[in-house]
């Protein structure tokens, strides 16, 4: 047998421990909150998508995220991963109908908007965009819609592949916990640097300020059986987050983009260009309101709500069909950059924020689960016109995840699976983006 000196077998010994702590954990039972989290990715580099953008297939089986080759699946059930398009790509949405997954792709200098199947990986071209880019399939598969300026005749590159180009700075300037991104940094008149989210606010107004100044922009939609692109609606304004509700093909929800503040942020618009909708009105100085959201049966929109900015928060509801209002009291350290609904409406998560965010929430840097609570009657009286008046509730919060390791330039995102029994996000807390799901019931 050969014999090692002591020196080296100490050394080797020691290197395998080494390397296995470059390995995230795969499973833990997390010592603050005492549910279960678990690694679904492999691979350095893998994301969940944005939160509003469906990424699971019709079955509920899978979830789609992005990989540094291309487009994946994982089965969540048994976190099979299985590469489902090589190359670099944006993806747009995941049919509800179909099992689509539906992305732009460059070839040959063009932008084609692409659809492959999930199972059968079957890859159909719908359709070369000249200029814009496309962010949301309606809920029958029939159109997409999308957004491009007057003029641009190769507004693609700086329209849908801008959103790539910055999801992918900011994961790896939060995989690096490098400084922030360059467009995000700026300084106040006495050369103290702003934060990051300072910075990107008053980036935000300059774009805002250009767009106002320049040629109008155009809504669209795109025909996914013909091809056929109809201008749908102009203005002068950052037309951004582009939603279809998930149950009504013909109903769009998109936003005025810009620092929160400055703008009037929430619409509605059909597809033929008709019934747009305001669904917030600012009453109050330093009102804000953004980042919304469907409910799973399209019958209600949220959207984070503060009055005003920072101070006090909120989770407001509007029902379309009524126009009925909720609004759900959060506390500070609770407030969330994005929130989610689960697909029955019963349970909300948000997933947190740093210190320098809208809130300066000392302590927010959590996974959340909400679940919500009216604010009822006293003795059952009801004021006379209480049904025209803000239906108010608090959420009831559960701490899940501790992300006290994360770094939030990179935005968590997070997602309930189809059967509500967990929530995705993705997060850079030991090293490099991966996606992870949270068990919302407690570990036994």
């Amino acid at each position: 047998m050969k014999k090692f000196p002591a020196f080296a077998l100490l050394t080797a010994l020691l290197a395998l421990p080494l390397v296995a702590a470059t390995e995230p954990p795969r499973e833990w039972i997390d010592p603050d909150t005492g549910h279960r989290v678990v690694r679904l990715s492999d691979e350095p580099g893998t994301a969940s998508l944005y939160f509003h953008q469906n990424a699971y297939s019709p079955d509920g089986k899978k979830i789609v995220v992005t990989t540094p080759e291309g487009i994946s699946t994982i089965e969540l059930a048994t976190r099979r991963i299985e590469p489902v398009v090589t190359g670099k790509v944006r993806v747009i949405v995941v049919g509800r109908k179909s099992g689509d997954v539906y992305y732009s792709q460059s070839v040959d200098g063009k932008n084609w908007i692409m659809a492959t199947n999930l199972d059968t990986k079957a890859t159909r071209r719908i359709a070369e965009l000249p200029r814009g880019g496309v962010a949301s399939l309606n809920a029958d598969e029939t159109l997409m819609v999308g957004t491009f300026s007057e003029g641009d005749t190769r507004g693609w590159q700086r329209g849908a592949v801008a959103a790539e180009a910055k999801e992918a700075g900011a994961k790896k300037a939060a995989d690096t916990k490098a400084a922030p991104q360059p467009e995000y940094a700026a300084t106040w008149p006495d050369g103290r640097p702003m934060t990051f989210a300072d910075a990107k606010e008053l980036r935000l107004h300059e774009q805002l300020a250009r767009i106002h100044a320049g040629a109008p922009r155009s809504m669209f939609t795109l025909n996914t059986r013909t091809g056929e692109i109809k201008v749908i609606y102009q203005e002068t304004e950052w037309m951004n987050h582009l939603q279809f509700s998930p149950t009504d093909p013909q109903l769009i929800m998109f936003c005025h983009e810009g620092p929160w503040h400055e703008v009037t942020r929430l619409w509605t618009i059909r597809t033929d260009g008709t019934g747009l909708t305001k669904i917030h009105t600012r009453t109050m100085n330093m009102e804000i309101w953004g980042h919304e959201f469907f409910g799973g049966d399209g019958k209600t929109i949220w959207y984070d709500l503060q009055r005003p900015r920072g101070e006090v928060f909120w989770l407001g509801g509007y029902e379309l069909a009524t126009g009925r209002r909720t609004w759900y009291a959060l506390d500070r350290n609770e407030w969330s950059v994005h929130f989610n609904v689960s697909p029955d409406g019963t349970m909300f998560a948000g997933d947190g924020g740093d210190s320098e965010m809208v809130a300066h929430a000392p302590d927010g840097k959590w996974i959340y689960l909400f679940r919500p609570r009216g604010v009822p009657d006293v003795a059952g009286i009801k004021a006379p016109n209480a049904e025209g008046l803000i239906h108010p509730g608090r959420f009831v919060a559960e701490k899940l995840v501790n992300m006290s390791r994360h770094d939030y330039r990179l935005e968590p995102n997070v997602t309930f699976t189809p059967d509500q029994k967990w929530i995705v996000f993705r997060s850079n807390m030991s090293g490099a983006t991966q996606v992870y799901a949270v068990e919302i019931a407690k570990a036994k």
